[in-house]
């Protein structure tokens, strides 16, 4: 293996703020936007080892994806895997993509490998439906992905990428609820669902590109805000079919519509959810919406509050940093 020592890898989690297209009549299937939050993240230490091994939350998948990198390059040898935290699983924060990519990217560094995140991407298995987790691990900021045309195996596209206004933030809320759809349960779901009506795929591209990003560009929290949460409107009827409503029923719900009550100038549910998100423009204005949010959640549920992240996951070896707090 390349050096010495372990190589850290942190990964902030991804919001998912909607899909652009069910429909994919023009040759492209889903796109989609959303943005990285620092927190929940992910902190992620690989050690060169003989065999392979993990500890810590998510240690099966962290393995399993693991396993898949080195036999997707045919290395051998093992690594000792730490999950030192972790993004809440299953809740709509992209906590597989993140973890995966993670895992890939930390090997890679190990063994010397050159990686970019389409191969990373390819080589765990992740982006064959939304894009947004990769191009959030490898960039951060807000993110438009151009969707995925059918038989292929392309990683969807960046179309754009934004930094998010520094006195932006946003407040996250994860009820204690049922988890939201992964894996074959999701794919089995969007095979199920019917197409959206032409006339809707329209209204969500026309808000994506004559309001929502020119009110990023300029920095209007109130007009952005509006257009996302318009989006999450249409787009979640979109899959009410398979959730039950256009938010996942009970907390999700529930703290979507208080968010808005409460002053938030956009909200909406995260991919599945149960993670649910308020944007607003001062941390005050945050910390008072977290502290309300956190009333709602319940003993089990969590809440995190903060700006966005600027730049993709964070690599270094061991003798360069601690791990963060």
């Amino acid at each position: 293996m390349s050096g010495q020592g372990s190589v850290f890898v942190e990964a902030a989690a991804r919001l998912h703020f909607g899909v652009l297209d069910l429909r994919g009549e023009l040759g492209r299937r889903f796109g989609g936007m959303g943005a990285a939050v620092p927190e929940p993240s992910l902190v992620l230490e690989v050690a060169p080892d003989d065999a392979l091994s993990a500890q810590g939350p998510d240690a099966d998948r962290a393995t399993a994806f693991a396993q898949r990198f080195l036999a997707h390059h045919r290395l051998t040898g093992g690594a000792r895997l730490t999950v030192h935290r972790s993004i809440p699983a299953h809740s709509g924060l992209g906590s597989g993509t993140q973890l995966g990519l993670a895992v890939g990217r930390a090997l890679a560094e190990l063994h010397g490998l050159s990686t970019t995140p389409v191969t990373l991407a390819r080589a765990m298995g992740r982006g064959r439906r939304s894009a947004i987790g990769t191009w959030t691990f490898a960039l951060g900021g807000f993110i438009v992905e151009g969707g995925r045309r059918p038989g292929t195996h392309d990683i969807a596209p960046l179309l754009a990428r934004y930094t998010m206004p520094e006195d932006w933030r946003c407040v996250v809320a994860v009820p204690d609820g049922a988890p939201g759809l992964s894996g074959e349960a999701e794919a089995a779901a969007f095979a199920q669902l019917p197409p959206p009506p032409e006339r809707e795929v329209e209204r969500v591209a026309h808000l994506v590109l004559m309001q929502l990003l020119p009110a990023l560009v300029e920095g209007e929290l109130e007009s952005f805000g509006a257009a996302l949460t318009e989006v999450q409107r249409v787009t979640g009827a979109w899959f009410a079919p398979q959730q039950g409503g256009t938010f996942a029923p009970g907390s999700s719900a529930t703290l979507v519509r208080r968010l808005a009550e409460w002053g938030a100038a956009g909200v909406g549910q995260s991919s599945w959810g149960p993670a649910v998100y308020g944007l607003v423009g001062s941390a005050a204005e945050a910390r008072e919406l977290a502290a309300r949010a956190a009333e709602l959640v319940g003993v089990g549920g969590r809440v995190f509050e903060g700006g966005f992240a600027g730049t993709g996951a964070r690599v270094w070896r061991s003798e360069m940093a601690r791990v963060p707090d």
